[in-house]
C-alpha cells in the first residue's frame, strides 16, 4: 500500500459508524481519521469494518473477522487482529515517509513563520539542518517504546548542535536551545529567515537599574572611575590608633591670640585648599563624590549596604549605630570614656568613695552614646545632655538597654524650654553653668559630641558649611570638662585652615589628640573623629577666645564675610609634627575613601557583587567589644505585685518592721558615701511604694515624722502633699 492510498483512504470516510459507543468519541474519531499512517489503539474505539486495510479489499464482506449480519464485529477475532497490524506496522516501512515528509513540512513551515515577509513563498531548509531533522526522525522511530540511554543522546545533541557556522562561544546555552537554533537554519553571523534579515546578535539580558525610566542612562555616573578597589586591606576587628606627637608649645594666652582672627570674603570651594593634602587626592576624591550627584539615593544605599564589610554590626540592642561606635571607640582607647584615667594611669572615678561618672553629651540626639555609656556603666553613671529641639531631640523613652533616669536633658537658655541651639552664647554660658552646679564645681570626667545636619547636594563643600558648629562643640568641652577629663567629636572633611586652626587649639589644650575613623563609621562618607586626652591646666583663655570668634560668626552670618583663620597659617606651619600628621591623615583618609566610593560605585553597576564576611566580621566585632549579640525587644510591662516580690528576694524580712529614726544633726552626721543610708519618710501607717517610672505623689494628714535638725516641731498637722519622680524598679516604705 502506498502513501497515496493511505492519503486517499484517509479522506474518504465511511458513511456508518454504528461501532463508536459514546458522544465522547467524535474529537477521537477526528484524531484517528486525520493520521492515515498509523493505527492507535483507543479506549471505547474499534477497527471499522468498511475501512480497506492494508493488503485487504476494500469490501466489507471480505473481513473474516466480523459478523456481516448488522456490521457487529466479534471481540475476539477483532483483537487478534488487531495485535497482527500493530506488529505489522512496526515493522512496514512503507508509512515512514509520510512521517518524514510531515516532519519536513513542519521543519518549512517553521522557517517560514522566523521569515520577516508574508507574501514570499517558504523557502527550502538549507542542507545542514535537513540532515539533522532527518536524523533526528530515524532515531525517534527506530527507537521508538525503547528506553534512551545518556550516550545515546549525547551522541545526538552532538550531531544536531554543531552545525556548519556554529562556534563553540554558544556552549553556554542549554541543549534544548541549540537544537532549536540548529533546526531552524542557523548559521552564526546571520539573522534567520529567507534573507538571513532577522537579529544576528543575542537579546541582552536587561539593565535596568532601580527605579529610573526605561532604556535611562546617566551620563555622569556611567562613565568609569579609573580606581582599583580591589586591594583594599583585608577587613578585619582589630584597628590601630596613631597620635599626634605631644606637644612642647605653651598654651597660648588671650594678649598672643588677640590678632589671630583673620576675617575676609566669605569662601564657597573647597578645589585650591591644597595646603594640607595633596592636589591630585584632593580632586580625584571630590571627583568621585560628584559621580553620585545624579544617581537616586535608595540605589545608593543598597549598594553601600552590600559593599560595606562592616554594614551588619548595625545598632545591635540600641537605639541606633552611634551606640556602637562609641563601644567601637571606648574598646579600641581601652576604655577611656567609661573608665577614664589619668597620665599616671590612676582611675579618675574612685570606687571606694562611691564616686559617679559625670559625663556631657551635645549634638547627640537621639542619645546613641549615652545609651551606651549607661549600660556600660548601669546606676553608676549620671549624665548631662543638650541637644536641637524637633525631631532629632533625645528619645529618652526608647533607651531600652538602660535607664534613662541618670541622663537629664537640658537646652541651655530656659532650661527644659530652651531650644538647644548650641551656636547661641547664652545657651553656651547656660549649659555650661547647670553642669558645674551639678558636679561640684568640677565638670564632666568626658564629653561626646556628635553633630552633623544634612548637606544633601551640597557634599563637597560639607566642611564649610559645619565650620561654626565644630568650633561650638569644641568650646562645649573646654567649659565642661574637668582637669584631666577627656573628649570625643565628630568632624568632617579637615582641609582649610580654619578647621585645621581648630584642630592645633586641642593640640595645645590637651596631653594626647588623635584623629580616628573607626570601623563602624562607613569608609565612603567623610566622617572622622578627634580624640582627646587629658585637659591641661589653664585653658581658661583659649576658651574665651573661641566664645568670642563664635560671637564674631553668628554677627558674621547673612552676610558675605566670614572668618577665615582663627590660628595664623605660620605658627601651624612653624610645628612640622604638628603640620605633618595632619597631611599624612588628610592623605590617608582620602585614599580609602576614594577606594570606598569606587567600590560602591562597581556595586551600583553590577548588583551580583556583594560582601561574603559581613557576617563573620559582626560576630568578630561584637566579641572583641564585649557587646551581647542580642536583639532589639522593648521591655516587657509587669503589674507591681509580682516585681515587688521580685526586688526582695535575698533580703532580710525585718527591713520593714524597723522603727524610723529620727533625722537629727547627730544621725546627720553617720551618713558618709551614698550607699550607706535609706532615706524613709513615715506618717501614721506604713505603706509600701513601688516605682514604676512615673511620678509618685505622696500625702499625710498629721505630718512627717521624720524632719531637719533646727526644726523645733514638725510641720502643722494639715493637708500636705509631696511629688517625687522615681525611676523605673524602685521601692519605698512610706506612710
Amino acid at each position: 500500500m502506498t502513501s497515496l492510498d493511505c492519503a486517499q483512504s484517509a479522506t474518504a470516510r465511511p458513511a456508518k459508524r454504528d461501532w463508536l459507543v459514546g458522544k465522547r468519541n467524535c474529537g477521537r474519531r477526528r484524531r484517528l481519521w486525520q493520521q492515515p499512517g498509523r493505527w492507535r489503539r483507543r479506549r471505547h474505539c474499534r477497527p471499522d469494518p468498511s475501512f480497506p486495510l492494508p493488503g485487504s479489499s476494500p469490501s466489507p464482506l471480505s473481513n473474516p473477522c466480523c459478523d456481516h449480519s448488522g456490521w457487529k464485529p466479534r471481540a475476539a477475532d477483532c483483537l487478534d487482529l488487531w495485535l497482527q497490524l500493530t506488529m505489522k506496522r512496526r515493522t512496514d516501512p512503507e508509512c515512514t515517509a509520510p512521517i518524514k515528509k510531515q516532519k519536513k513540512r513542519v521543519a518549512e513551515l517553521a522557517l517560514s513563520l522566523s521569515s520577516t515577509s508574508d507574501d514570499e513563498p517558504p523557502t527550502p531548509v538549507s542542507h545542514p539542518a535537513k540532515v539533522s531533522v532527518t536524523s533526528l526522525s530515524e532515531s525517534d522511530s527506530e527507537n521508538e517504546g525503547k528506553p534512551r540511554s545518556s550516550d545515546s543522546f549525547d551522541d545526538t545533541f552532538k550531531a544536531d548542535s554543531l552545525v556548519e557556522g556554529t562556534s563553540s562561544r554558544y556552549s553556554m546555552y542549554n541543549s534544548v536551545s541549540q537544537k532549536l537554533m540548529a533546526k531552524m537554519g542557523f548559521k552564526e553571523g546571520e539573522g534567520l529567515g529567507k534573507f538571513s534579515q532577522g537579529r544576528k546578535d543575542i537579546v541582552e539580558a536587561s539593565n535596568q537599574k532601580g527605579r529610573r525610566g526605561l532604556g535611562l542612562t546617566l551620563q555622569g555616573f556611567d562613565q568609569e572611575l579609573n580606581v582599583d578597589w580591589r586591594d583594599e586591606p583585608e577587613p578585619s576587628a582589630c584597628e590601630q590608633v596613631s597620635w599626634f606627637p605631644e606637644c612642647t608649645t605653651e598654651i597660648p594666652d588671650t594678649q598672643e591670640m588677640s590678632d589671630w582672627m583673620v576675617v575676609g570674603k566669605r569662601k564657597m570651594t573647597i578645589e585650591d585648599e591644597t595646603q594640607f593634602c595633596g592636589a591630585e587626592l584632593l580632586h580625584s576624591m571630590l571627583q568621585c563624590k560628584s559621580v553620585f550627584d545624579v544617581l537616586d539615593g535608595e540605589e545608593m544605599r543598597r549598594a553601600r549596604t552590600r559593599a560595606n564589610p562592616y554594614e551588619m554590626i548595625r545598632g545591635v540592642f540600641f537605639l541606633n549605630r552611634a551606640a556602637m561606635k562609641m563601644a567601637n571607640m571606648d574598646f579600641v582607647f581601652d576604655r577611656m570614656f567609661t573608665n577614664p584615667r589619668d597620665s599616671s594611669g590612676l582611675p579618675l572615678v574612685k570606687d571606694r568613695n562611691a564616686e559617679l561618672l559625670y559625663f556631657a553629651d551635645v549634638c547627640a540626639g537621639p542619645g546613641g552614646f549615652s545609651e551606651y555609656v549607661l549600660w556600660k556603666k548601669k546606676w553608676h553613671a549620671k549624665g548631662f545632655g543638650m541637644t536641637l529641639r524637633g525631631p532629632n531631640d533625645f528619645k529618652l523613652e526608647d533607651f531600652y538597654s538602660a535607664s534613662s533616669e541618670l541622663f537629664e536633658p537640658y537646652y541651655g537658655e530656659g532650661g527644659v524650654d530652651g531650644d538647644g541651639d548650641i551656636t547661641r552664647p547664652d545657651n553656651i554660658a547656660a549649659f555650661r553653668n547647670f553642669v558645674l552646679d551639678n558636679t561640684d564645681r568640677k565638670g564632666v570626667h568626658f564629653l561626646m559630641a556628635d553633630g552633623g545636619f544634612s548637606v544633601e547636594g551640597q557634599e563637597n563643600l560639607q566642611e564649610i558649611l559645619s565650620k561654626q558648629l565644630l568650633l561650638c562643640q569644641f568650646l562645649m568641652a573646654l567649659s565642661v570638662v574637668r582637669t584631666g577629663g577627656h573628649f570625643i567629636c565628630k568632624t568632617f572633611d579637615l582641609f582649610t585652615p580654619f578647621s585645621v586652626g581648630l584642630i592645633y587649639l586641642l593640640y595645645c589644650c590637651f596631653e594626647r589628640v588623635c584623629l580616628f575613623k573607626p570601623v563602624t563609621s562607613r569608609p565612603a562618607n567623610s566622617e572622622r573623629y578627634v580624640v582627646c586626652k587629658g585637659l591641661k591646666v589653664g585653658t581658661d583663655d583659649v576658651r574665651e577666645y573661641l566664645f568670642s570668634v563664635n560671637m564674631k560668626l553668628n554677627q558674621l552670618r547673612n552676610t558675605d564675610s566670614d572668618v577665615n583663620l582663627v590660628v595664623p597659617l605660620k605658627v601651624i606651619k612653624d610645628d612640622p609634627e604638628f603640620t605633618d600628621y595632619m597631611v599624612r591623615s588628610n592623605e590617608g583618609h582620602c585614599s580609602l575613601q576614594i577606594k570606598a566610593l569606587a567600590k560602591i560605585h562597581a556595586f551600583v553597576q553590577d548588583t551580583t557583587l556583594s560582601e561574603p564576611r559581613q557576617a563573620e566580621i559582626r560576630k568578630e566585632c561584637l566579641r572583641l567589644w564585649e557587646i551581647p549579640d542580642q536583639a532589639r525587644v522593648a521591655p516587657s510591662s509587669s503589674d507591681p505585685k509580682s516585681k515587688f516580690f521580685e526586688l526582695i528576694q535575698g533580703t532580710e524580712i525585718d527591713i520593714f518592721s524597723y522603727k524610723p529614726t529620727l533625722l537629727t544633726a547627730k544621725t546627720l552626721e553617720k551618713i558618709r558615701p551614698v550607699f550607706d543610708y535609706r532615706c524613709m519618710v513615715s506618717g501614721s501607717q506604713q505603706k509600701f511604694l513601688l516605682g514604676m517610672g512615673f511620678f509618685l505623689g505622696v500625702g499625710w494628714q498629721h505630718g512627717p515624722q521624720a524632719h531637719l535638725a533646727g526644726h523645733a516641731a514638725p510641720p502643722p498637722a494639715h493637708a500636705t502633699s509631696c511629688l517625687a519622680k522615681t525611676p523605673p524598679l524602685t521601692w519605698a516604705l512610706g506612710g
